[in-house]
């Protein structure tokens, strides 16, 4: 029983350590094949700036792969708050606090709509309405841009821009990514140490325990699914700053990489499971490795084949996980 414990213990280390351990191999692979290029400060640098738009938007969609659902509408939800600074400032609206609160609070609200549709129709799984909410956005956000990009150049709206392209101290270092880890202490504290980020865990895990215990699900999945909105809204505001402009085109991987990096980090799509930090570590790999290709100069049919295999063999750990998990139960209880 002993030896069996320890063995357990050590598969939960080596796989909460996994994607540390591939993201350090990486860094170690790419200063070899690349010297020189790989592991200069200003690369080192461009990775974190690159990374934070997932890791803001990976932050909610955590929330619902914990629940054992998903958010497929988060890319678009993320342009239509960029597409949204685009149009007020057309029309003469510069005001930066204006600005940034009514793109928030649009992304929030749709995010509370997809949680409401999925709860309040009792559907199967969020997959539909978020689904249906994706296209929803992307034709609001070609309707309220004419389909056109709207470039932020001396347009008056650089206090809006700043978090997206500003860097500080001597090396450059982004104010994106800054707010990335501001916005992880959070969400640490949050899923850790209150009681609905427990609540959260146990809608996913247990969703039978969670009704006997008399949690709500139907209302801690509205708020997963709201709070997936409103990252999705910051995630807006920094790409705002990060293109310069409103671009309906520049969503594509958006959700995928969301998940990409959840699943990687640990998450699972049975629910339950994941960590905050485990989702930076999984969007810095996804990161990493699209900048040691670009390096390369591997172009994006490479890149799409590499990053896909890599959440294949994520999902595949996930299941033989799920599965260890479950041998480790059945042990357990016959022991018992």
């Amino acid at each position: 029983m002993n030896n069996s414990n320890k063995k357990t213990g050590v598969s939960d280390i080596l796989m909460k350590l996994g994607p540390l351990l591939v993201l350090a191999l990486l860094f170690i692979v790419f200063t070899i094949a690349l010297p020189g290029k790989f592991m200069r400060v200003a690369n080192l640098m461009n990775i974190l700036k690159q990374t934070s738009i997932n890791c803001l938007i990976a932050a909610g969609m955590l929330l619902a792969l914990i629940t054992a659902g998903i958010d497929l509408s988060v890319g678009y939800n993320s342009i239509l708050a960029t597409c949204l600074i685009g149009v007020m400032m057309q029309n003469g609206i510069t005001n930066p606090v204006v600005l940034i609160v009514c793109a928030i609070a649009l992304c929030t609200f749709c995010g509370f709509m997809n949680g409401t549709l999925y709860t309040r129709l009792d559907l199967p799984h969020p997959y539909v309405s978020t689904l249906g909410m994706k296209f929803v956005l992307w034709g609001m956000a070609l309707l309220i841009t004419q389909s056109q990009t709207i470039g932020f150049n001396n347009k008056g709206i650089d206090p809006v821009l700043w978090i997206g392209k500003s860097t500080i101290f001597s090396f450059g270092f982004p104010v994106s990514f800054i707010l990335v880890i501001i916005v992880y202490c959070i969400f640490h504290v949050f899923l850790n140490h209150t009681p609905l980020g427990r609540q959260i865990y146990c809608v996913g895990g247990n969703p039978e325990a969670a009704r006997m215990s008399g949690i709500r699900s139907k209302d801690v999945l509205t708020i997963v699914y709201t709070i997936s909105g409103l990252m999705c809204g910051i995630a807006g505001v920094v790409l705002a700053g990060r293109l310069n402009s409103a671009n309906t085109a520049s969503a594509a991987n958006f959700d995928t990489d969301a998940i990409a990096a959840c699943i990687i980090g640990g998450a699972s799509f049975r629910g339950g499971k994941g960590t905050i930090w485990g989702s930076m570590i999984g969007a810095l790999l996804i990161a990493t490795i699209r900048d040691g290709l670009n390096l390369f100069g591997a172009g994006n049919d490479i890149q799409y084949i590499v990053i896909g295999a890599v959440i294949i063999i994520a999902v595949t750990i996930d299941v033989f996980r799920g599965k260890a998990e479950a041998k480790a139960r059945k042990m357990a209880a016959v022991e018992k």
